[in-house]
């Protein structure tokens, strides 16, 4: 396996082949990345070295080590650096630079040295990623006519380091929201339980996909990653282990169902007149009383001097504006309405000089960003609008959540987005006072902080919890140990609050590396600080599921059978997480409801819940892999 990238995303990448699926690897990365820390063997361009696994992906106790990935520093992945690496003999490369372009040169190059190697490339461009799939996969039959990617297992995977992690990182924001996977077509939802009362049953869904750890006041903290034991957490139990454990939460697979195309999120106040962003509640009880005062004034004309209603109320707003005459030799009742109308004149001056001044700062920045509404609360403060920030404010308002943006670059990614959304968006810096006040944190329902540092998304929670303590906070922090640190300290600090920290490499590699062993993963639910993944497998050469019942197949703690493929192998999509074809039939689509006595046939496809050792385990190559060099 061979890796190119140039950040956190390609080192965690290479870890997760070597040490969970025992792959060997090549990591290529920029020269000034970070100097070799085991010079080996010389080799074009660079230097040859070893680098330690990831400490996140560090091996079980009494497990061996493995190895750390042979290193390849390079400035580019050109055609030279590739042939160095190995990739014309290579069973897959990885291209999950930050740089889209980067990876599509290195992609065409890749695919004219090796026509059978299986290439997954990590784009942030949605529709140039659908057509560089069908590009590369039709270079692959130009090359060799006699090939057909898919079916030799070279084909062509473009996966979203954003989109892999947006969905997990959105539904953690919110509390009682069921966690959402959606792969395109394919909607997972998952939902964590609390432990039922006293003569109440747990509603297990389709299947209980795990069982919380003993820290089941904050199912999401980290340090469960750290407990041991039938208190620490259980992903995929059997039913024995679900029925024996009490006082623990659960993860159920609630529901699955196919999707159309993401739908823009209804604009807000589009259906009415928005005053109240023109406007402030002050101003409009003034403009009210003022209302009321004249209304009062023209019924008391009409009722003291006769006059038609109407031609009342016209009095009374002359005498307002002061074009009147004035009311010399005219009843006592005249006159003293006169004088209150010109008072309240007085008083109506500045009140639209106000509503001016108001009116014209919202529109004024009505086309640039929107501001927040003065009564906005229970809503998301989202901090960052970078490309995972982008991906996430996507799905808050898919979800229909409110939601409330801060970003310090004007021209960041999500900006746009938000823009076209009506999403309140405050620039300014986070750290800076008064910014997350201008977001209305103190009514806010959960802080999302997804700035590219960790130090910031640390100082912006701190931030929060000081001024509402029961606040939701969910991080993005890199490291593990940094974030099992924090999460200890939030937690003695404010033990009623809800404390997450969550890793977009660590939610994305799994997904990247399921597609570089050939497998087609439909999406990734985070539980606690670990993942299960769903993917695709076909039945026929796999002994653990080939005749086999259902029940039989289904190994706790590493694989289960979730779903059949009712689709004959003739019709069947070549990808499940894609849309399917309009006039589809509909019964020819997956099964989740399945009888724990159906015999998984070989010409069966199944989608599976499974964790990274167990799919590695389910999947695992043939025969003992090559020494190394």
């Amino acid at each position: 396996m061979v890796v190119c990238g140039d950040d956190g995303l390609a080192r965690r990448l290479a870890a997760e082949l070597g040490e969970v699926y025992g792959e060997r690897v090549t990591l290529v990365v920029p020269t000034a990345s970070e100097p070799p820390l085991a010079v080996g063997r010389p080799a074009w361009r660079g230097r040859w070295g070893r680098v330690p696994s990831a400490r996140a992906l560090r091996a079980p106790a009494g497990e061996p080590a493995a190895e750390g990935p042979q290193v390849v520093e390079a400035a580019e992945p050109d055609e030279e650096v590739l042939s160095a690496a190995g990739v014309a003999g290579a069973a897959a490369l990885a291209l999950v630079y930050e740089d889209d372009d980067r990876n599509v040169r290195a992609a065409l190059v890749a695919r004219r040295l090796n026509p059978t190697l299986r290439l997954v490339i990590r784009l942030y461009n949605r529709k140039l990623g659908q057509h560089l799939e069908d590009l590369l996969d039709q270079a692959a039959i130009v090359a060799e006519p006699g090939l057909d990617p898919r079916e030799r297992d070279s084909a062509t995977t473009v996966l979203s380091d954003a989109d892999t992690a947006a969905p997990a990182l959105a539904a953690s924001a919110v509390a009682g929201t069921s966690k959402v996977v959606q792969a395109d077509g394919l909607l997972l939802r998952a939902v964590e339980r609390m432990p039922p009362g006293r003569g109440e049953t747990a509603d297990p869904g389709l299947c209980t996909l795990a069982l919380l750890s003993a820290t089941a006041t904050d199912p999401a903290g980290s340090e469960s990653s750290v407990l041991g034991g039938e208190r620490g957490l259980q992903l995929l139990p059997d039913d024995r282990a679900v029925a024996a454990a009490t006082g623990r939460g659960t993860v159920a697979l609630e529901a699955v169902a196919h999707t159309g195309p993401a739908q823009a999120a209804p604009r807000l106040g589009a259906a009415s007149l928005p005053v109240a962003s023109l406007f402030s509640r002050r101003l409009r009880w003034s403009l009210g009383g003022i209302v009321a005062a004249v209304t009062a004034l023209a019924v008391a004309s009409w009722l003291t001097t006769g006059d038609h209603p109407l031609h009342a109320a016209y009095i009374t707003l002359l005498d307002i504006f002061a074009i009147n005459d004035p009311a010399v030799g005219a009843p006592a009742q005249r006159q003293v309405l006169q004088i209150l109308a010109g008072f309240v004149g007085l008083l109506l001056l500045p009140v639209l000089v106000a509503a001016a001044l108001e009116a014209l700062g919202a529109f004024r920045t009505a086309t640039v960003l929107r501001r927040p509404p003065r009564g906005l609360s229970g809503h998301v403060v989202l901090l960052g609008l970078g490309k995972i920030g982008a991906r996430v404010l996507a799905r808050l308002r898919e979800l229909e959540i409110p939601v409330v943006c801060v970003e310090s670059d004007p021209q960041a990614r999500g900006v746009a987005l938000a823009r076209r959304l009506r999403v309140p968006v405050v620039v300014g810096d986070v750290t800076d006072e008064g910014v997350l006040e201008a977001a209305r944190v103190h009514r806010a329902h959960a802080l999302l902080a997804l700035t590219s540092s960790d130090t910031t998304n640390l100082e912006a929670a701190l931030y929060a919890r000081g001024v509402t303590p029961d606040l939701r906070v969910v991080m993005r922090l890199y490291e593990d140990d940094f974030a099992t640190a924090v999460y200890r300290t939030l937690r003695v600090a404010h033990p009623d609050a809800l404390t997450r920290s969550r890793s977009v490499t660590h939610l994305a590699a799994p997904a990247f590396a399921g597609a570089m062993m050939g497998r087609q993963i439909l999406g990734a639910i985070a539980v606690e600080r670990r993942v299960l993944l769903f993917a695709v497998v076909d039945v026929a050469g796999h002994p653990q599921l080939e005749g086999r019942t259902i029940t039989e197949s289904f190994r706790p703690g590493a694989w289960r059978v979730i779903a059949l493929d009712t689709a004959s192998p003739e019709d069947r999509r070549p990808d499940l997480a894609s849309l399917p074809r309009e006039g589809a039939d509909p019964s020819q689509g997956l099964v989740w409801d399945l009888h724990p006595g159906y015999i998984l046939k070989p010409e069966d496809r199944v989608v599976l819940a499974a964790t990274r050792r167990g799919l590695a385990e389910l999947r695992a190559r043939t025969g003992a892999p090559a020494a190394r060099p």
